[in-house]
C-alpha cells in the first residue's frame, strides 16, 4: 500500500484497503488518509474522500478512533479551502478543535493534529506565532513517535518559516532534511515540492539543477502536485 500511495497511484492504494475498511476502524482512516491526500496533490476525487470519511466516522468507537476522524475531516477540509475548492475554514477549525478534545496527550495521532492546527494557523488565520509553535510541538512529537513522513513536513514548514524571517542557514537546513527524509523513504510524490523548496534558498547553478529536477518528477507522476506544475514550468530552468 505505501509503495503505491508513495508514487501517486491513490486509487489502487485504496482499492487495496476496500475489504478491510468495510469494517476496521483503523483501515477505514488509512483509506480516508489516502484519498484525502488524493485530493491535496491534484484537488480531485473530493467527493470519494467524502464518503470514505463518512464510513470511517461510522466505524470509530473510542475517543482516540473519533479524535483521528475528527483529524480527517479538519484536513480534509482545510484542503478544499486552500485549494479554493469551497471555504470550508469554520468545519476545518470545529474538527481540529474537537479532535483535540478528544486525544489524549500521548495519542500517535496527537503531533500530526498540531501539525494540521499550524497549518491553519500558517494559512487561513494568518497567524505565524501560533502556526510555528504548533509545528515545533509537532516536530517533537514527530520525533518521539519515531514518524518520519510527519517530520518531512515539519521540517519543511519550520524551514518556511525560518525563511520568511529571513534566516537562510536554517531554512537551508530544514529543507534539506525534509529532502533527505522523503528520498529515504521513498516518498516519491513529496520529493518534487521538496527540491523545489530547498531550490529557493540554494545559489546558482544549484537551484536551477534543483528545478529541473523537480520538473522532471512532476512530469513522470502526471502533473503531480497539481500546484506546483505550473510553477515550476514557469520557472527559467523549465525551458534550460
Amino acid at each position: 500500500m505505501w509503495r503505491l500511495r508513495s508514487r501517486g497511484c491513490w486509487h489502487d492504494a485504496a482499492a487495496l484497503l476496500q475489504p478491510r475498511a468495510a469494517g476496521d476502524a483503523s483501515a477505514a482512516l488509512k483509506r480516508t488518509a489516502v484519498l484525502t491526500e488524493r485530493c491535496m496533490y491534484t484537488s480531485e476525487g473530493w467527493d470519494a474522500a467524502e464518503d470514505a470519511l463518512r464510513a470511517a466516522e461510522a466505524l470509530a468507537l473510542t475517543d482516540d478512533e473519533r479524535g483521528a476522524t475528527a483529524c480527517e475531516r479538519g484536513y480534509l477540509a482545510y484542503a478544499a479551502t486552500l485549494l479554493g475548492v469551497r471555504d470550508r475554514a469554520d468545519e476545518a477549525r470545529t474538527a481540529l478543535g474537537r479532535a483535540a478534545a478528544l486525544l489524549g496527550p500521548g495519542s500517535r495521532t496527537r503531533p500530526l493534529l498540531d501539525f494540521r492546527r499550524g497549518l491553519i494557523a500558517q494559512h487561513l488565520a494568518q497567524n505565524p506565532t501560533g502556526a510555528q509553535a504548533a509545528f515545533q510541538r509537532a516536530h517533537a512529537g514527530a520525533a518521539n513517535h519515531g514518524d518520519e513522513l510527519l517530520r518531512s513536513f515539519t521540517w519543511r514548514h519550520l524551514a518556511a518559516m525560518a525563511e520568511q524571517e529571513g534566516d537562510v542557514a536554517e531554512a537551508r537546513r530544514g529543507f534539506t532534511e525534509s529532502l533527505r527524509i522523503r528520498e529515504e523513504l521513498g516518498y516519491l510524490i513529496g520529493i518534487a515540492p521538496a527540491l523545489a523548496a530547498l531550490a529557493e534558498v540554494e545559489e546558482e547553478p544549484e537551484a536551477a539543477r534543483l528545478r529541473t529536477e523537480a520538473i522532471r518528477l512532476v512530469r513522470l507522476l502526471g502533473g503531480v502536485p497539481v500546484w506546483l506544475a505550473e510553477q515550476l514550468e514557469r520557472a527559467p530552468s523549465a525551458t534550460a
